[in-house]
């Protein structure tokens, strides 16, 4: 049996760890198991022609990897880098392989516990997002944590 490592990104437990993480204001979530490593951000290479939503690319370890800005997959505007930037390194099975991807992000929060019962799909109007690129919301507090459908954000974005 494989590591799907995010096929069912969300997972069974009534609990998933999470690292917590700030694009223009909004609070994200990836599930813990996906992310590699957080970096300070590491000079960019651009790759002609790409799409703006993966247009650079960095070297992990030796490798070269792309580096996503999800935040133009979501229909906001591009901003330049903080002293809080952080690039987050995750994996996701892309076409049945093992992708590693940077995923840029204006500041890291926390590691930290979401209890899965207070998750809710996304509303299928109303969003200023597409839905199927939101796995789930979870209510925490007064607010709302977005935990990002990678699969679905990265699988549009080879139709094109």
């Amino acid at each position: 049996m494989t590591n799907s490592v995010a096929a069912d990104y969300w997972g069974t437990a009534s609990e998933a760890e999470v690292l917590t993480f700030e694009l223009a204001g909004e609070t994200f979530a990836f599930d813990a198991v996906i992310v590699q490593e957080i970096l300070d951000l590491l000079p960019e290479t651009a790759v002609p022609g790409a799409r703006a939503f993966v247009g650079s690319v960095i070297n992990f370890r030796g490798k070269v990897i792309p580096l996503a800005d999800i935040r133009l997959a979501f229909g906001m505007e591009a901003t330049e880098p903080t002293i809080e930037s952080r690039i987050v390194v995750i994996e996701l099975e892309i076409e049945g392989e093992p992708t590693l991807i940077g995923v840029r992000t204006d500041k890291v929060h926390e590691v930290t516990t979401l209890d899965r019962t207070a998750s809710e799909p996304p509303p299928s109007v109303g969003m200023r997002w597409r839905p199927d690129f939101i796995h789930c919301l979870v209510k925490r507090g007064q607010d709302f944590i977005i935990v990002p459908n990678m699969q679905a954000i990265f699988a549009s974005r080879n139709e094109h």
